[in-house]
C-alpha cells in the first residue's frame, strides 16, 4: 500500500483527506500539533472503517525537533513514503498596521516555513527513491489580496512561488509537487483565527462591516471540505497531476481571472461583492 503523510489532521481539510485516501487503500500517516485534538480525527476514521490505515503521531511544523521526531517515526530506512500533504495552516484577521510582528511571523511559520522545513527533511528520502509527490494545500487567496487578511495571502502567494521554483529541481529525480486551492470551506479556521480589532484603530470601520459580511457569507456558501479531501486524493491517486487544482466555484473563478483581470479590476470586483462602499469612515 501507499503511504502519506498528513499535516494537520485534527479537523477540516487534513481530517477529510485523511479519511478519503485511507478509503482509497492509502496507508496515512496523520499528524497534529495537539494530540489532545485527535477526538474528531479518531471518530471520522472509526465511522469510515479505515482505522487499520491510520497513524496518528505529533507534529509541531515550525519546531525542528517535532519534525525529526515525526519523521523518525515513519522509519523511512525500511519503508518508503510515497506522499507528504502540508495541510497544517492558520490565519489571523485584521489591518495590516494593527497586527504585531508576532502574529504575521507566526502565519509565515506555519504556512510557508513549515512547508519548506519539513520538504527539506523529506527530500533526501525521496531522491533516494527517485520518486515521491508533495501536495501543498493552498488557497484561493493565493490568487489575488483580500483586505484583513494580508498575512495568510502573502503566505499562500509565496508558498505558491516556491512551489514554482523547486518544481525544476525535483522533477529529475522523479519528485512531483502540486498545489490544492480552495474555495471557502467549512472549517474550523473561520472560528479559530484572531481577529485583531483594536478600538482605536483608524481601519475600525472597514474591520466592522467585513466582520459581519464575511461571516455572513461563510454562513450562507462555505461547502464541505470532503470536497477538498476528495481532491487531494484525485492529486495522489494520478500518475501525472496537475500542478494546480482550483476548487470549488470561486477558486476557479479566481484561477481563470488570474492574469487575465488587472489587479485595479479584481479589487472593484471583491469590493461590490462585499458592498465595501457601505463602510462609513
Amino acid at each position: 500500500m501507499p503511504t502519506v503523510l498528513i499535516t494537520g489532521t485534527s479537523s477540516g481539510f487534513g481530517l477529510a483527506t485523511t479519511v478519503e485516501v485511507a478509503k482509497r487503500g492509502w496507508d496515512v500517516v496523520a499528524t497534529m500539533r495537539d494530540l489532545g485534538k485527535r477526538g474528531e480525527l479518531d471518530h471520522a476514521v472509526a465511522e469510515a472503517g479505515v482505522g487499520a490505515r491510520v497513524r496518528v503521531a505529533q507534529l509541531d511544523v515550525t519546531n525542528s525537533q517535532s519534525i525529526d521526531a515525526a519523521v523518525a517515526l515513519l522509519d523511512l530506512t525500511n519503508r518508503p513514503l510515497d506522499a507528504v500533504v502540508h495541510n497544517a495552516g492558520v490565519a489571523v484577521g485584521g489591518a495590516f498596521e494593527d497586527l504585531t510582528e508576532a502574529q504575521v511571523r507566526h502565519v509565515m511559520d506555519v504556512n510557508y516555513f513549515g512547508v519548506l522545513a519539513l520538504t527539506r527533511k523529506l527530500l533526501p528520502f525521496f531522491r533516494a527513491q527517485r520518486r515521491g509527490r508533495i501536495v501543498i494545500i493552498s488557497s484561493e487567496s493565493a490568487f489575488a489580496g483580500q483586505p484583513a487578511n494580508s498575512p495568510y495571502c502573502a503566505s499562500k502567494w509565496a508558498v505558491e512561488g516556491w512551489a514554482e521554483s523547486v518544481a525544476y529541481e525535483f522533477e529529475p529525480f522523479g519528485i512531483d509537487i502540486a498545489l490544492v486551492e480552495p474555495g471557502a470551506y467549512r472549517t474550523s479556521i473561520w472560528e479559530n483565527s484572531p481577529r485583531v480589532l483594536p478600538e482605536a484603530s483608524a481601519y475600525r470601520p472597514l474591520l466592522r462591516h467585513l466582520e459581519a459580511a464575511v461571516d455572513a457569507y461563510v454562513a450562507k456558501t462555505a461547502r464541505d471540505p470532503v470536497e477538498v479531501g476528495k481532491a487531494v486524493a484525485k492529486v495522489l491517486d494520478a500518475p501525472h497531476p496537475r500542478f494546480r487544482t482550483a476548487v470549488g466555484p470561486t477558486a476557479k473563478f479566481e484561477h481563470f481571472a488570474r492574469g487575465k483581470l488587472p489587479s485595479t479590476l479584481m479589487r472593484k470586483i471583491f469590493g461590490r461583492f462585499f458592498q465595501l462602499n457601505k463602510v462609513r469612515w
